[in-house]
Order: structure tokens, then C-alpha cells, then sequence
């Protein structure tokens, strides 16, 4: 094995394309390497209010998209975050190394509070160093990160680093970044300009791991495209990459080509030398197709889960225990260090 992998899904809205093609394939093809540990982060979900009715749900059905989409909870780890104490407890610890500078450096509180970052939660604020002891708690040498998550995890990096030159011990490893493939960002269907979103009031901006067959068709038949047939190889540069210019001047047009080549495995452009010249209405039905012979399987699983919560508890729950079982005694470690005194200790 090349190490040991750590990273979650924040259980707040239905999972998507976008979460499948950036992440979870990619995690499902990364248990061939590395140990795994997949988490789903409902600590950090509470940072914005989360309707304490819907949340278990939430977490029932991520956890059911690691399991459908083929994450082996045998092989690896799947548990929900707040089941192991560990985390919040090294946050405490790690905030104590964490300096207000790095905070306030962070991008995505900036974007998340928005104009009214007076009211913002302190735990949004300090969810960077949640995300770090996340990770740290399990020594964990490898995380998978989209482009948005890059500056927490240098920030991670920063508080190992700190911490162990604090303590004259190198007790954490300075977590390595691990970059997805192709299609790491799915674009809005209604808007090639923006990433797809759990968010995005429009239904049909996105398509759920949980649609049906009917649904992809609708939402990629409705999918916002341009009056021109599919762009040919002058689009592309000497690398076979998409050219900015021509990204910019037709974004939906590469964003349905870039999901193409994601669900086939493919580069874009290789897609792109193939489909050139044709038209919107007969790639979408070849695109649809190809949509629902990959999630449709996914979606059905799904579904089948949640009709069972009791089994999708039964793998968090059995989860929990092996991950208590790697983080208790790095936390006792890191304690010690600190010089906390252990007379007694419960999860």
C-alpha cells in the first residue's frame, strides 16, 4: 500500500454527478493502493444550520452512495465523523497550534459568510482545523482534494509541521495532496460557468446519484447548449487540452463533453476528435445513454439503502469502532505530548 487515504462528503444536500465524477469514483479506484478511510463529515455540516430532522437522512445517504458506488467497507473505513470523538477533541488541541493569521487567510470563509461575517458560526470560521485534525487523527499521508479544498489541506501541512516542531517530535506526517482525474469539476447544466451544485436552486442544474433514468434523460435534454454543432480539433492546444479561449466562448458545450469523457474514461480530446462537427441532439442521447448504464446501478443501490437504514447503520457503526481503534491512541499520543494526564478514558 502507498499509505493511508483520508477524506469525506458533508451530508447537506442530495449527492450529485459532480460528487461522483470528483471524488468518489476516484476514491473507489484509490482502495486498489492506498488504505482507506472515508468519513462522513457531519461536524463540519453543522456549521451552517442543518435541520436536525433531515440531517440523519443526509448521512444515511451519503454513506449509501460510498457503498453503491463501490467502496468496499470491508477493505477500507466508512463512518460518520461525529461517532468518534477524536476529531473534535484534536480540533480543541490543534486550535491551540493553528495561529489567527492562517484563519484569516482561508478563502472559503470569506465566500461562505459573504457580507454578514459578523453572524457567521465560529465553527465555519475554524472549520479549517476541524479538516486537519480529521486527517492528522489518523496520520494520515494522502488526501484527494479538488481545487477548492487545496488551501486547507496546505493549512493542515502547516499545523503537522508546527506541532512537531513545537514539541521537538515528528509525531504527524505532513499530509500529501492527491489531485482527481478527469472531470474533477462538473459545470452547472443550466450554466457552464459555474460548478455544479448541491446549492443551486434549479433541479435541473444537476444530476442526482439517486436520479432515475427518465430524470438524467429530462436534465440532459434540458441541458443549456448553443446553436453551433460540436467543436472540432482546432479547439485544442498541442497537448490535446482544451484551449481557454475556446473553454470561455462555448462553456456548456465543454462541460457536456468534459462529463462524456469522465463517464467513459476518456480524454476530452479524444471525445472531442470524435464527436466533431455533430449535433447537440444526437450527442445528448448518446451522453444519456451512457449516463444511465453508469449511475443508474448507483442510483438503484442507493435507493435499495435507504429503504434499509438499519444496514447503512450497521456499516457506520461497525466503521466507528475501527476507526476509534486508529485515532484513539494517536490522540493519546499527541495528549502525552502535551502532557495531559490519562487516569481514565471513554469514547
Amino acid at each position: 500500500m502507498k499509505g493511508r487515504i483520508f477524506s469525506g462528503i458533508q451530508p447537506t444536500h442530495t449527492l450529485h454527478l459532480g460528487n461522483y465524477l470528483g471524488a468518489v469514483r476516484n476514491w473507489v479506484r484509490m482502495q486498489q493502493e492506498y488504505e482507506c478511510i472515508f468519513c462522513v463529515v457531519d461536524l463540519h455540516a453543522i456549521t451552517l444550520w442543518q435541520d436536525p430532522k433531515e440531517l440523519p437522512r443526509n448521512i444515511r445517504q451519503v454513506a449509501a452512495a460510498y457503498i453503491a458506488s463501490g467502496i468496499d467497507a470491508k477493505k477500507g473505513i466508512i463512518f460518520a465523523q461525529s461517532q468518534v470523538r477524536a476529531h473534535a477533541q484534536l480540533a480543541w488541541i490543534l486550535n491551540c497550534v493553528a495561529r489567527i493569521g492562517w484563519l484569516n487567510r482561508m478563502t472559503q470563509f470569506k465566500e461562505k459568510a459573504g457580507k454578514d461575517r459578523e453572524n457567521a458560526s465560529v465553527g465555519l470560521y475554524d472549520y479549517p482545523v476541524l479538516m486537519a485534525a480529521d486527517i492528522l487523527a489518523y496520520k494520515a499521508t494522502h488526501v484527494p482534494v479538488g481545487e477548492d479544498q487545496k488551501q486547507h489541506l496546505e493549512l493542515a501541512r502547516d499545523i503537522a509541521q508546527k506541532f512537531n516542531n513545537d514539541f521537538g517530535r515528528e509525531l504527524f506526517p505532513l499530509p500529501n495532496p492527491v489531485i482527481g482525474g478527469p472531470a474533477a469539476r462538473v459545470m452547472n447544466l443550466r450554466d457552464g460557468t459555474k460548478k455544479m451544485s448541491k446549492s443551486d436552486p434549479s433541479d435541473y442544474s444537476r444530476i442526482h446519484m439517486t436520479d432515475d433514468a427518465d430524470a438524467i434523460a429530462l436534465k440532459l435534454r434540458k441541458a443549456k447548449t448553443d446553436p453551433h454543432p460540436l467543436p472540432d480539433a482546432d479547439v485544442l492546444d498541442e497537448k490535446g487540452r482544451v484551449k481557454e479561449e475556446a473553454e470561455t466562448a462555448r462553456p456548456e458545450a465543454f462541460n457536456l463533453l468534459a462529463i462524456y469523457a469522465a463517464l467513459s474514461d476518456r480524454e476530452i480530446g479524444d471525445v472531442i476528435q470524435e464527436k466533431a462537427g455533430k449535433e447537440f441532439s444526437a450527442f445528448k442521447k448518446e451522453l444519456t445513454d451512457l449516463a444511465v448504464s453508469t449511475l443508474g446501478p448507483i442510483g438503484a443501490e442507493m435507493q435499495r439503502l435507504l429503504a434499509h437504514p438499519d444496514e447503512i447503520d450497521k456499516v457506520l457503526s461497525e466503521g466507528a469502532h475501527r476507526a476509534h481503534a486508529i485515532a484513539e491512541p494517536i490522540l493519546r499520543e499527541v495528549e502525552e505530548t502535551v502532557g495531559f494526564i490519562h487516569a481514565w478514558r471513554g469514547n
